[in-house]
């Protein structure tokens, strides 16, 4: 089975291939400076390793992906495919730099142009909100970077004596009777705004009604409040990484 693992700043998914179908899947949160080792004791507590013959990996934390590699040899008898540069994706990639695009983009644009076809915008809501954009001819051709929903409030409340922190849920209206609320009401209308509004101008930019496709933990709380998003795909970046791994094999 292959094991795909998402590395994000703030959380890790992961979860398990039998062939074409994820079977499992966790998420956890992202512990920066774990070895190999803990690792592998980590990773016990979930799945039994030795069912695991591949392991596609992406990672935003560049101190944890040796940490990976140790965890593979060491506890796994699994190939390590990486996302990074030389690894065939099958998308071409049309940006300035292309070493700087995170791979989970990649993989997220991999994933959506082989399900959704192009052109395509995926919108993940992670420790940032990323919009990545496959152009009409199947292409990545850059995208948007936007502060994630829960670093936002995160400055928000230490900035605010009086705030303080508030379950991430969907308020009871868009004006709130209480500061709860209100903020609530912030984070939900606000954050579909902004969606909606990047969204659109990409669309222009694009000359293209592109279908727009969210992806991230947060995802579902925004989705029923933006006009453009066409549906949530929970585990986009996880099928990215087993369509990367299929075509390097």
């Amino acid at each position: 089975m292959l094991l795909a693992v998402d590395v994000g700043n703030t959380q890790t998914v992961f979860g398990l291939f039998d062939g074409s179908d994820l079977a499992e899947h966790w998420r956890i949160a992202t512990e920066r400076h774990r070895s190999g080792d803990e690792l592998g004791a980590q990773y016990k507590g979930f799945l039994d390793l030795g069912r695991v013959d591949g392991i596609s990996l992406a990672s935003t934390v560049p101190q944890l992906s040796r940490s990976y590699h140790e965890f593979a040899g060491r506890y796994t008898g699994a190939e390590l495919l990486e996302l990074g540069p030389g690894v065939k994706t099958g998308i071409v990639v049309r940006y300035d730099e292309p070493r700087e695009v995170g791979p989970d983009r990649v993989a997220n644009a991999v994933a959506a142009a082989d399900r959704y076809g192009p052109p395509c915008i995926v919108v993940d809501f992670g420790t940032s909100t990323n919009f990545d954009v496959v152009s009409a001819d199947g292409e990545y051709v850059g995208g948007v970077l936007a502060p994630g929903i829960e670093i936002s409030m995160d400055a928000l409340f230490e900035r605010a004596a009086r705030l303080r922190k508030v379950d991430f849920v969907e308020p009871p209206s868009v004006i709130g009777k209480t500061t709860v609320a209100a903020l609530q009401s912030g984070v939900v209308y606000g954050f579909a705004g902004q969606v909606d509004g990047i969204v659109t101008a990409i669309r222009g930019e694009l000359g293209s009604d592109a279908r727009a496709i969210a992806t991230g933990g947060l995802a579902e709380l925004i989705y029923p409040h933006a006009s453009t998003i066409e549906r949530v795909d929970p585990f986009l970046t996880l099928e990215g990484l087993r369509l990367v791994w299929e075509r390097n094999r």
